[in-house]
Protein backbone atom coordinates (compact mmCIF):
# COMPACT_ATOMS: atom_id res chain seq x y z
CA UNK A 1 0.00 0.00 0.00
CA UNK A 2 1.96 2.96 -1.44
CA UNK A 3 -0.71 5.29 -3.12
CA UNK A 4 -0.16 8.33 -2.84
CA UNK A 5 -2.39 10.91 -0.56
CA UNK A 6 -4.17 13.28 -2.01
CA UNK A 7 -3.01 16.62 -1.85
CA UNK A 8 -5.18 19.57 -0.49
CA UNK A 9 -5.08 23.37 -0.73
CA UNK A 10 -5.61 23.73 2.85
CA UNK A 11 -3.69 23.34 5.55
CA UNK A 12 -4.13 19.56 7.05
CA UNK A 13 -4.47 21.03 10.79
CA UNK A 14 -5.60 25.12 11.95
CA UNK A 15 -5.84 26.38 15.26
CA UNK A 16 -6.74 29.79 16.24
CA UNK A 17 -6.28 30.46 19.97
CA UNK A 18 -7.05 26.41 20.51
CA UNK A 19 -7.57 24.93 23.74
CA UNK A 20 -8.41 21.30 24.45
CA UNK A 21 -9.44 19.44 27.65
CA UNK A 22 -12.01 17.71 29.37
CA UNK A 23 -15.38 18.72 31.52
CA UNK A 24 -14.62 22.60 30.62
CA UNK A 25 -11.09 22.00 31.71
CA UNK A 26 -8.35 23.20 29.54
CA UNK A 27 -5.39 20.50 29.39
CA UNK A 28 -3.19 22.43 26.75
CA UNK A 29 -3.59 26.29 25.24
CA UNK A 30 -2.51 28.71 23.44
CA UNK A 31 -2.47 26.79 20.40
CA UNK A 32 -2.27 29.26 16.99
CA UNK A 33 -0.33 27.49 14.04
CA UNK A 34 -0.75 25.76 11.19
CA UNK A 35 0.58 22.22 10.03
CA UNK A 36 1.02 21.97 6.22
CA UNK A 37 -0.52 18.79 4.61
CA UNK A 38 2.52 16.79 4.03
CA UNK A 39 4.25 17.52 7.27
CA UNK A 40 5.83 15.20 9.60
CA UNK A 41 5.44 16.67 13.12
CA UNK A 42 7.10 15.63 15.67
CA UNK A 43 4.59 16.40 19.32
CA UNK A 44 7.40 16.56 21.99
CA UNK A 45 6.94 17.66 25.36
CA UNK A 46 6.70 16.71 29.32
CA UNK A 47 3.93 14.39 30.71
CA UNK A 48 1.20 17.01 31.76
CA UNK A 49 1.91 19.13 29.07
CA UNK A 50 -0.91 18.11 26.78
CA UNK A 51 0.74 16.09 23.83
CA UNK A 52 -2.02 12.79 24.23
CA UNK A 53 -5.23 15.85 24.53
CA UNK A 54 -4.17 17.97 21.66
CA UNK A 55 -4.26 14.37 19.94
CA UNK A 56 -7.52 13.44 21.02
CA UNK A 57 -8.72 16.78 20.17
CA UNK A 58 -7.73 16.77 16.84
CA UNK A 59 -9.93 13.49 16.85
CA UNK A 60 -12.77 15.16 18.47
CA UNK A 61 -12.31 13.01 21.43
CA UNK A 62 -11.81 15.77 23.67
CA UNK A 63 -13.73 18.61 25.05
CA UNK A 64 -12.92 22.12 22.52
CA UNK A 65 -12.25 24.52 25.28
CA UNK A 66 -11.50 27.82 23.27
CA UNK A 67 -10.67 28.91 19.95
CA UNK A 68 -11.23 26.87 16.77
CA UNK A 69 -9.95 24.17 15.21
CA UNK A 70 -10.04 22.88 11.11
CA UNK A 71 -8.95 18.76 10.25
CA UNK A 72 -8.29 18.68 6.83
CA UNK A 73 -10.67 21.47 5.52
CA UNK A 74 -13.22 20.99 8.19
CA UNK A 75 -14.01 19.45 11.91
CA UNK A 76 -12.61 17.02 13.78
CA UNK A 77 -15.17 14.42 13.75
CA UNK A 78 -16.34 14.97 9.87
CA UNK A 79 -12.15 14.34 9.18
CA UNK A 80 -12.21 11.36 11.61
CA UNK A 81 -12.88 9.24 8.47
CA UNK A 82 -9.52 10.52 6.73
CA UNK A 83 -7.46 10.15 9.89
CA UNK A 84 -5.67 7.00 11.16
CA UNK A 85 -4.09 6.79 14.91
CA UNK A 86 -2.34 4.36 17.18
CA UNK A 87 -2.77 5.15 20.38
CA UNK A 88 -0.57 4.90 23.83
CA UNK A 89 0.36 1.43 24.25
CA UNK A 90 -0.91 1.39 27.98
CA UNK A 91 -4.54 2.67 26.56
CA UNK A 92 -5.62 -0.40 24.66
CA UNK A 93 -6.45 -4.22 25.98
CA UNK A 94 -4.01 -6.97 24.58
CA UNK A 95 -5.88 -9.74 25.76
CA UNK A 96 -8.77 -9.69 23.77
CA UNK A 97 -8.65 -13.33 21.56
CA UNK A 98 -8.55 -12.32 18.38
CA UNK A 99 -5.33 -12.68 15.48
CA UNK A 100 -3.10 -10.05 14.50
CA UNK A 101 -5.60 -10.13 10.92
CA UNK A 102 -8.71 -9.27 13.00
CA UNK A 103 -7.21 -6.36 14.67
CA UNK A 104 -6.22 -5.10 11.25
CA UNK A 105 -9.64 -5.49 9.83
CA UNK A 106 -10.69 -3.00 12.06
CA UNK A 107 -9.55 -0.29 10.33
CA UNK A 108 -11.76 -0.89 7.82
CA UNK A 109 -15.06 -0.75 10.43
CA UNK A 110 -15.58 2.93 10.10
CA UNK A 111 -16.10 2.63 6.20
CA UNK A 112 -17.60 -0.87 6.52
CA UNK A 113 -19.29 -1.67 9.70
CA UNK A 114 -18.55 -4.27 11.76
CA UNK A 115 -20.42 -6.79 10.19
CA UNK A 116 -20.17 -6.22 6.31
CA UNK A 117 -18.12 -8.49 4.41
CA UNK A 118 -15.00 -7.13 3.47
CA UNK A 119 -14.17 -8.05 -0.03
CA UNK A 120 -11.76 -8.52 -2.66
CA UNK A 121 -10.26 -5.30 -2.11
CA UNK A 122 -11.04 -4.78 1.60
CA UNK A 123 -8.84 -8.06 2.20
CA UNK A 124 -6.24 -6.68 -0.32
CA UNK A 125 -5.81 -3.57 1.72
CA UNK A 126 -5.13 -5.71 5.05
CA UNK A 127 -2.68 -7.71 3.66
CA UNK A 128 -1.01 -4.38 1.87
CA UNK A 129 -0.83 -3.17 5.26
CA UNK A 130 0.68 -6.28 7.37
CA UNK A 131 3.11 -6.49 4.43
CA UNK A 132 4.41 -2.84 5.13
CA UNK A 133 4.56 -2.70 8.72
CA UNK A 134 6.19 -6.42 7.93
CA UNK A 135 3.81 -8.33 10.12
CA UNK A 136 2.28 -10.50 6.66
CA UNK A 137 4.33 -13.90 7.88
CA UNK A 138 2.85 -13.45 11.63
CA UNK A 139 -1.50 -12.78 10.51
CA UNK A 140 -2.55 -15.64 11.77
CA UNK A 141 -1.10 -15.13 15.42
CA UNK A 142 -3.33 -13.98 18.28
CA UNK A 143 -2.25 -10.55 19.10
CA UNK A 144 -1.78 -11.17 22.81
CA UNK A 145 1.15 -13.50 22.08
CA UNK A 146 2.97 -10.55 19.33
CA UNK A 147 5.83 -9.15 21.40
CA UNK A 148 5.74 -5.28 22.66
CA UNK A 149 6.90 -4.12 19.27
CA UNK A 150 5.39 -6.07 17.09
CA UNK A 151 2.27 -5.00 18.66
CA UNK A 152 2.52 -1.55 17.72
CA UNK A 153 3.17 -2.36 14.23
CA UNK A 154 0.35 -4.18 13.86
CA UNK A 155 -1.56 -0.69 15.25
CA UNK A 156 0.06 1.10 12.98
CA UNK A 157 -1.33 -1.40 9.97
CA UNK A 158 -5.02 -1.08 11.54
CA UNK A 159 -4.33 2.50 11.08
CA UNK A 160 -2.79 2.45 7.95
CA UNK A 161 -5.43 0.15 6.20
CA UNK A 162 -7.96 2.54 5.18
CA UNK A 163 -5.46 4.98 2.88
CA UNK A 164 -5.35 7.46 6.10
CA UNK A 165 -4.52 11.10 4.66
CA UNK A 166 -3.71 12.60 8.53
CA UNK A 167 -1.83 10.03 10.66
CA UNK A 168 -1.46 10.26 14.82
CA UNK A 169 0.78 8.77 16.58
CA UNK A 170 0.77 8.62 20.34
CA UNK A 171 4.45 8.00 21.55
CA UNK A 172 4.69 5.14 19.34
CA UNK A 173 8.43 4.35 19.96
CA UNK A 174 7.86 3.77 23.33
CA UNK A 175 9.67 0.66 24.46
CA UNK A 176 10.73 -0.67 21.30
CA UNK A 177 13.94 -2.23 20.34
CA UNK A 178 16.12 -0.46 17.85
CA UNK A 179 14.96 -3.37 14.99
CA UNK A 180 11.10 -2.07 15.49
CA UNK A 181 12.08 1.54 16.21
CA UNK A 182 13.95 1.64 12.91
CA UNK A 183 11.12 0.03 11.05
CA UNK A 184 8.59 2.52 12.86
CA UNK A 185 11.40 5.71 11.60
CA UNK A 186 11.32 4.29 7.93
CA UNK A 187 7.24 3.88 7.68
CA UNK A 188 7.04 7.91 9.37
CA UNK A 189 9.27 9.19 6.44
CA UNK A 190 7.75 6.51 3.98
CA UNK A 191 4.20 7.99 4.97
CA UNK A 192 6.11 11.88 4.80
CA UNK A 193 7.47 11.10 0.89
CA UNK A 194 3.74 9.77 0.28
CA UNK A 195 2.44 12.89 1.06
CA UNK A 196 0.78 12.00 4.01
CA UNK A 197 0.46 14.52 7.47
CA UNK A 198 2.06 12.56 10.45
CA UNK A 199 1.93 13.72 13.86
CA UNK A 200 3.72 11.42 16.31
CA UNK A 201 3.83 12.29 20.07
CA UNK A 202 7.53 11.34 21.45
CA UNK A 203 10.08 12.68 24.12
CA UNK A 204 12.77 11.68 21.45
CA UNK A 205 14.53 14.05 20.08
CA UNK A 206 16.60 12.20 17.61
CA UNK A 207 13.36 10.51 16.11
CA UNK A 208 12.41 14.46 15.37
CA UNK A 209 15.66 15.01 13.22
CA UNK A 210 15.31 11.70 12.38
CA UNK A 211 11.72 11.95 10.64
CA UNK A 212 10.25 14.76 10.82
CA UNK A 213 10.07 18.24 9.15
CA UNK A 214 8.64 20.36 11.81
CA UNK A 215 8.50 20.23 15.57
CA UNK A 216 5.97 21.50 18.16
CA UNK A 217 7.30 21.86 21.80
CA UNK A 218 4.66 21.94 24.72
CA UNK A 219 5.50 22.66 28.41
CA UNK A 220 3.78 21.80 30.86
CA UNK A 221 2.00 24.18 33.29
CA UNK A 222 3.96 25.54 36.10
CA UNK A 223 1.11 24.90 38.56
CA UNK A 224 -1.44 21.59 38.35
CA UNK A 225 -4.09 24.26 37.39
CA UNK A 226 -2.56 25.42 34.58
CA UNK A 227 -2.99 23.70 31.23
CA UNK A 228 0.35 22.97 29.07
CA UNK A 229 1.32 25.88 26.19
CA UNK A 230 3.49 25.95 23.27
CA UNK A 231 7.33 26.79 23.55
CA UNK A 232 8.49 26.47 19.87
CA UNK A 233 7.16 25.41 16.59
CA UNK A 234 8.68 25.40 13.48
CA UNK A 235 10.59 23.44 10.89
CA UNK A 236 13.19 21.30 13.22
CA UNK A 237 15.83 22.77 12.34
CA UNK A 238 14.89 26.05 14.10
CA UNK A 239 12.35 24.94 16.65
CA UNK A 240 14.63 22.07 18.12
CA UNK A 241 17.24 24.61 19.78
CA UNK A 242 18.72 24.32 23.11
CA UNK A 243 16.45 27.77 24.64
CA UNK A 244 13.15 26.04 23.36
CA UNK A 245 14.12 22.64 24.94
CA UNK A 246 14.98 23.72 28.38
CA UNK A 247 11.75 25.85 28.59
CA UNK A 248 9.89 22.92 27.20
CA UNK A 249 11.72 20.31 29.95
CA UNK A 250 12.75 22.82 32.65
CA UNK A 251 14.98 20.06 34.61
CA UNK A 252 16.70 19.82 31.29
CA UNK A 253 20.52 20.06 30.13
CA UNK A 254 20.53 20.06 26.20
CA UNK A 255 23.20 19.71 23.94
CA UNK A 256 23.37 19.64 20.38
CA UNK A 257 25.85 17.87 18.03
CA UNK A 258 24.42 15.85 15.71
CA UNK A 259 21.54 14.29 17.50
CA UNK A 260 19.86 16.63 20.71
CA UNK A 261 20.47 14.85 24.24
CA UNK A 262 18.16 15.83 27.03
CA UNK A 263 17.50 14.24 30.24
CA UNK A 264 15.63 15.36 32.99
CA UNK A 265 15.10 14.43 36.91
CA UNK A 266 12.17 12.78 36.13
CA UNK A 267 12.90 10.97 33.68
CA UNK A 268 10.42 12.44 31.33
CA UNK A 269 12.77 12.41 28.23
CA UNK A 270 15.50 9.21 28.07
CA UNK A 271 18.99 9.68 26.44
CA UNK A 272 18.68 9.11 22.68
CA UNK A 273 21.00 6.35 21.73
CA UNK A 274 24.03 8.09 19.31
CA UNK A 275 25.47 6.60 16.30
Amino acid sequence: MTSQAPQNEHPAITLRGAAFGYAGRSRVSELDLDIEAGSAVALIGPNGSGKSTLLQGILGLSELTAGSVSVLGTDPITARKDIGSLPQADSRDTELPVTLRQVVNMGLYRSRGPVRPLGRAGKAAVDAALERVGLAKFSQRLFGELSGGQQQRGILARALVSDPKLLLLDEPFNGLDRENRDTLLELVRELRREGRTVIVSTHDLEIAQQACTHALLLSAGHTPEQPGHPASFGPVRDALTIEAVEHTFQDAAAQIDGHMIVTTAHDECQPSDSK
